[in-house]
């Protein structure tokens, strides 16, 4: 029993750093910047649930592919199996903008990215704050492309959907033949 009030008061004397959300910093922009900081590393390293935890339920994830509006669940279904290999994705801000509406609750901000497949890249989006801390509602990751190449950018996406628009579906697979 001893040992066990020993425990209980070395517990209370060296208490366990809280998690990262409960210590959020005073400043509402470095709150913003910590949240998005840790949902790109947990990316990085792979870390599913925690990446997947700082979106709210109803979120909205777009990606740089005109048909990617994904739902949470969905994105998490396409995002699985980069997760599952221990390679999911690598962006770091370079820079970030923030703004919060008049009562503190939601921002939004703007930030280039520093990502080693898609090149320089911009994120974009909205946070809500509830009881937990900062949460993801809407994320949208694009491509800059420079105006001196938009016409050559627009013909070539217009030849792509002309092609794709002409390619029929591939068939469904037949049934395996009864023995």
């Amino acid at each position: 029993m001893a040992s066990v009030s020993w425990l209980l008061l070395a517990l209370g004397a060296n208490p366990v750093a809280a998690p990262a959300a409960a210590q959020a910093p005073a400043d509402p922009k470095v709150a913003v910047a910590t949240v998005l900081d840790d949902w790109h590393r947990a990316a990085a390293v792979a870390n599913e649930a925690r990446y997947f935890a700082f979106f709210t339920p109803d979120a909205v994830f777009m990606g740089t592919d005109g048909e990617e509006r994904w739902t949470v669940d969905q994105f998490r279904a396409w995002a699985k199996p980069y997760f599952t290999k221990g390679k999911a994705w690598s962006f770091k801000s370079v820079s970030r903008n923030v703004f919060f509406s008049k009562d503190g609750q939601v921002a939004w901000f703007d930030e280039a990215l520093d990502t080693p497949n898609l090149g320089p890249a911009r994120g974009s989006g909205v946070l809500v704050k509830d009881a937990a801390g900062w949460k993801i509602a809407q994320y949208n990751l694009s491509v800059p492309i420079p105006n001196d190449l938009m016409g050559e950018v627009t013909n070539r996406i217009a030849t792509y959907s002309k092609a794709k628009a002409a390619t029929p579906p591939a068939p469904a697979s037949k049934p395996a033949a009864k023995p």
